[in-house]
């Protein structure tokens, strides 16, 4: 099964990115920079083709990536992941043990105050769990995107109006397309760390955007989502240091998070 990296960056060095990412297959880089240029080269075998655009958002370039895309299997990537040896090998080997699968969510070892997903068993991923899962553990077959005409959403992630979340409501939108998602304890690379491009701390644009994000991802049960994510993160997000620190309340939260489901500023 013939593997392709989808790699979303922004302002990169575009030629020296297949070597530092460790890419073991054919790509399509979106570079996100001051410019527009097409540049493509050969990484040990592999063909690298990289499209630079004058634009900004993230769902922007997945979307330019995956209406490109034309390997047999995709792997959604960003530019500060640096993948094992044999992880194309190992993704397509998930796939050829389970026929069954559109989609497969794989590990990627990411800094302890990033990480959101650990997958430790093998199982169907839901709409109602699918909601913490970054688009670099996404895997799948090219061919059932295209034809289930999914994309990502242009409101929300690095660069768009709401803080992040479009990768979320990719997967629910799979999900509701039809298409069988899976996941599997199988670890393909690392995160190098970094700095958060939207997350500023647990503030008031943070609930409200998250509101947002819940009213399209969840509908009808946006606000007993909301209740759920807050009650399972208030020491987190509420404890006694954030407290002392002058932070919201869950109360205040909850108000931010009902504001946003109903889109009122």
């Amino acid at each position: 099964m013939r593997l392709q990296f989808l790699v979303s960056t922004v302002n990169e060095d575009v030629e020296t990115l297949a070597e530092r990412m460790n890419l073991q297959a054919d790509a399509i880089v979106v570079n996100q920079c001051d410019r527009n240029e097409y540049r493509e080269y050969t990484h040990e075998g592999s063909r690298i083709r990289c499209y630079s655009f004058a634009e900004r958002g993230v769902g922007l370039s997945r979307n330019n990536c995956l209406m490109r895309a034309d390997g047999e299997l995709c792997l959604f990537a960003d530019e500060d992941i640096v993948y094992r040896p044999g992880a194309a090998a190992a993704v397509a080997a998930e796939f050829e043990k389970n026929p069954e699968a559109d989609m497969i969510l794989f590990n990627v070892d990411v800094p302890k105050e990033r990480q959101t997903y650990h997958i430790d068993g093998y199982g169907r991923v839901r709409w109602y769990n699918c909601g913490r899962y970054p688009t670099f553990s996404f895997a799948a077959r090219t061919k059932k995107l295209h034809e289930a005409g999914v994309t990502f959403s242009l409101l929300f992630g690095g660069g768009a109006k709401y803080s992040n979340g479009e990768d979320s409501l990719f997967l629910a939108q799979c999900i509701r397309k039809g298409l069988k998602v899976y996941k599997a304890p199988v670890t393909i690379g690392r995160e190098n760390g970094r700095p958060s491009t939207w997350f500023h701390g647990y503030n008031e644009k943070f609930f409200y955007d998250r509101g947002v994000l819940y009213r399209f991802l969840y509908g009808r049960a946006a606000l007993p989502m909301a209740a759920r994510f807050l009650l399972k993160n208030r020491e987190e997000m509420f404890g006694q240091k954030k407290a002392a620190e002058g932070g919201l309340s869950l109360g205040q939260a909850f108000s931010l998070m009902r504001k946003g489901i109903r889109m009122k500023e």
